[in-house]
């Protein structure tokens, strides 16, 4: 019996969320849509700054967000795995490609339906028509979902650009932020703005500060993880900045 290789396999939690994120990374670097659908994803939640919508209208909206990428990742790697066997046209290979994007399609059929009810109603256009900045959200909640979606939206953005460059020229040197980081930083910002109590906040900054310290040491690389800790806290700043103008 052949001895199985180990690389198949995760030898821990970190490393399981280590090669998640490189799934992510590989989707949004190789496949177009993929990166459409993210650029797509980053408007819909500005957008959604300007909607007073209830806790389970913007989760319906998060969910097709994120629903049309997953089908799109699911997608990608039914295709690799047929490509991997399949070296030429068979029928039941056409079959599995076609009922994998179909599901995409699906997927974004659905997030159109989500966003004419939630965006394009009739009583919204007449608010949206009267003052834009009135409707302007101000639920902490759904703020701090839209500066962490952001963030991490972010996060995979530069690293897509960072692998990219290194795909077109392995000797280049990639300057990336560290996602654990930023997104760490982030969540901390949205806790002190919208809790103002210095107990927690230290308490959370102690947890971000721990968790940059534990990137220092894996990845040894200071910048990049400083990088992180200023990028989250931004992308929430910006956010939150934009309900100053209501």
């Amino acid at each position: 019996m052949s001895k199985k290789d180990d690389r198949l396999y995760n030898h821990n939690f970190i490393e399981a969320c280590n090669n998640a994120i490189n799934g992510i990374i590989y989707s949004s670097t190789t496949q177009s849509n993929i990166k459409k659908q993210l650029v797509l994803g980053v408007i819909v939640m500005i957008l959604s700054l300007f909607y007073n919508f209830t806790t389970a209208e913007f989760l319906c909206l998060t969910f097709a967000v994120f629903f049309v990428i997953f089908a799109e990742m699911v997608n990608t790697a039914i295709e690799t795995v047929v490509d991997l066997y399949v070296d030429e046209y068979h029928p039941k290979a056409k079959i599995a490609k076609d009922v994998a994007a179909g599901a995409v399609v699906l997927s974004a059929c659905n997030a159109i339906v989500v966003a004419y009810f939630l965006f394009f109603r009739e009583t919204e256009l007449t608010h949206i028509g009267e003052s834009i900045f009135s409707q302007m959200v101000s639920s902490p909640t759904h703020l701090i979902f839209v500066g962490i979606i952001l963030t991490v939206i972010a996060i995979v953005a530069v690293k897509t650009i960072s692998n990219y460059k290194k795909q077109k020229d392995p000797m280049a040197k990639v300057f990336t932020p560290s996602g654990q980081t930023a997104l760490a930083f982030a969540i901390l910002t949205a806790i002190w703005i919208n809790t103002k109590n210095p107990v927690i906040f230290c308490l959370s900054l102690a947890l971000s500060i721990l968790i940059a310290g534990n990137r220092v040491n894996d990845t040894r690389n200071f910048r990049e993880v400083l990088f992180g800790a200023f990028m989250g806290p931004l992308i929430v700043f910006m956010v939150y900045g934009l309900t100053i103008l209501n």
